[in-house]
């Protein structure tokens, strides 16, 4: 009775839940706090800058090279975790094996562990003494200490985002279609990317995105396999945390500032894909 009671009343509108305004207003203030409030006062600090201080600031030969090895490595470990982990999202969701959930937790794991933590663990199995940076070694390959080190540490704090953007969307994909394009004629390939893909581009698009902007403001887990080499390795967060060391912190703050609307013009362009995609499947 109760039930049909509030079935009812969902259905003319009423609340079931009361307190609307002061839920709102709870999470208003966190979000001022917590994200609005910092993310001006790094424009406020920027502002004790002139126009053409901050322009010099940014655009130094140093500053330009962190952007670049921040960005390049960034994009290249965000399309290395949107391959490999829609692969790892796909097993989790398809097979049964033995270690499933196992495997499933230790996704988190970059999550949980500290930065630098992870930082000295790929340093020391990358580096020309470790026990994969070793059999590179051999055939001339460096990997600590360049870009591409930076690059895997990169994909090591990025994975995640992408398998669990993708794990529930597949979850939830109907397999029904699949074997109606399989007995139209369809191969596994030609199905895969005509009725599966197009229905996980949108999270594989998000997922892309978060890896990427968590990417190009990683510091912990970075900054130990770099090697930190001016104008080859050295990082755009690092440059900030020198700054910040010389207590030259509205050169810090300029650089951040430059870094934060790449990533926000980023995610912006990432939603408004999405969006246009919403838009043209269901038009």
């Amino acid at each position: 009775m109760e039930q049909q009671i509030i079935k009812i009343k969902n259905k003319h509108g009423v609340r079931v839940i009361p307190g609307f305004g002061l839920c709102i207003g709870v999470t208003l203030s966190m979000l001022g706090c917590l994200v609005l409030i910092p993310l001006a006062s790094i424009f406020v600090s920027a502002a004790g800058l002139h126009f053409s201080e901050f322009i010099e600031v940014v655009t130094s030969r140093q500053v330009i090279s962190g952007y670049v090895v921040s960005l390049s490595c960034a994009f290249s470990a965000a399309l290395i975790n949107a391959v490999f982990g829609m692969v790892l999202a796909w097993v989790l969701v398809r097979y049964e094996f033995p270690g499933k959930r196992l495997m499933d937790g230790l996704i988190e794991l970059p999550f949980a562990l500290p930065t630098s933590v992870a930082g000295i663990a790929l340093t020391a199995l990358y580096s020309d003494q470790g026990w994969i940076g070793a059999l590179f070694a051999r055939i001339g390959i460096k990997i600590a200490y360049t870009r591409i080190g930076i690059t895997i540490a990169m994909v090591f704090v990025g994975i995640p985002f992408v398998v669990r953007a993708v794990q529930p969307v597949l979850e939830k994909l109907d397999r029904q279609y699949e074997e109606a394009a399989m007995m139209l004629g369809a191969g596994r390939m030609r199905t895969f990317f005509r009725v599966i893909l197009p229905e996980l581009f949108p999270a594989l698009l998000a997922g892309f995105g978060l890896a990427f902007a968590r990417g190009i403001g990683e510091y912990g887990s970075v900054v130990f396999i770099a090697g930190n080499i001016p104008n080859q390795t050295q990082i755009a967060p690092l440059l900030i945390m020198t700054k910040l060391e010389q207590y030259k912190y509205a050169d810090a703050t300029a650089i951040a500032l430059v870094l934060l609307l790449i990533s926000f013009l980023l995610m912006l362009l990432i939603n408004s894909v999405q969006i246009y995609m919403q838009r043209f499947s269901k038009g």
